[in-house]
């Protein structure tokens, strides 16, 4: 069995820049995040960050993104989204800034993981474009005995009347639609939208993580209402398919209740 760990929407500001439009404590998040995942026993393969890893895209946030998961001892898989700026992830994470797409590929634990930018400068919602289509078709067809594991900050338009900016576009939808077909796509990983949510799209299950900053009140049907809640997902790769747990780190993680290993063993039936 292959473990990874599904993060999403870090939102990172580094504290110099006292930045108002935070709804949480993220650098702290993280911090905690890091820890809990060092702690793991076993450790899991790898672990994904689907984008919005910044709150604003400024180097100076990066820089503290990039300090803090270098101390996690798993590959840690990087994407892009709406919050994100090319520039300034390039000039941490690459080798200068320039406003190039950040999309790659890479074999992990058996699992031929292929990641998009569907960031699109100046908008909130996603897109795939020329380039990273072509690129996704070449590398479906590349590793054929290999499951794929595609990572997409947006997530495919599965609703036609749903939220416009939740998603990647209608087009773009269709071409992965049409993309994927006929391949061993085990599963999608996306943020964006701050909910645990789980939606099987032709087959495939998308995994959306709520993240590191905040979620939404889903009882809340006029108006977006967002409120505390932080958390990554734990995904297994089974021989029966993909399954995700979503592990809450806040509201805080009060203590209820202690139920030690022998108790539990004496109330199996195995």
């Amino acid at each position: 069995m292959t473990r990874f760990l599904h993060l999403t929407d870090l939102h990172v500001s580094h504290p110099d820049l006292k930045d108002p439009n935070l709804h949480s404590d993220t650098p702290a998040t993280l911090t905690r995040l890091v820890e809990v995942i060092s702690a793991m026993d076993p450790a899991p393969d790898f672990v994904v960050a689907s984008g919005d890893l910044t709150n604003h895209g400024d180097e100076l946030s990066y820089e503290l993104v990039k300090e803090l998961l270098a101390d996690l001892p798993v590959p840690v898989v990087l994407a892009l989204g709406n919050h994100d700026k090319r520039e300034g992830f390039n000039a941490v994470f690459r080798d200068g800034p320039s406003d190039r797409p950040y999309f790659h590929d890479q074999i992990l634990a058996g699992l031929h993981v292929i990641t998009l930018d569907t960031g699109v400068p100046g908008k909130v919602a996603g897109a795939i474009d020329a380039e990273q289509r072509s690129f996704l078709t070449g590398k479906l067809a590349q590793e054929p005995d290999l499951p794929k594991l595609l990572i997409l900050h947006h997530p495919p338009r599965i609703d036609p009347e749903g939220l416009p900016w939740g998603s990647i576009d209608t087009d773009s939808t269709e071409f992965l639609a049409n993309a994927v077909e006929g391949y061993k796509v085990v599963g999608i990983l996306s943020g964006h939208i701050h909910i645990n949510q789980v939606i099987h799209w032709h087959g495939i299950p998308v995994v959306v993580s709520n993240g590191n900053h905040s979620t939404v009140d889903l009882l809340e049907r006029k108006d977006m209402r967002i409120i505390e809640g932080t958390g990554f997902a734990i995904c297994d790769m089974r021989p029966s398919g993909l399954t995700a747990t979503f592990v809450p780190l806040s509201p805080d993680r009060a203590q209820l209740a202690f139920i030690d290993q022998e108790r539990l063993r004496a109330l199996s039936l195995l």
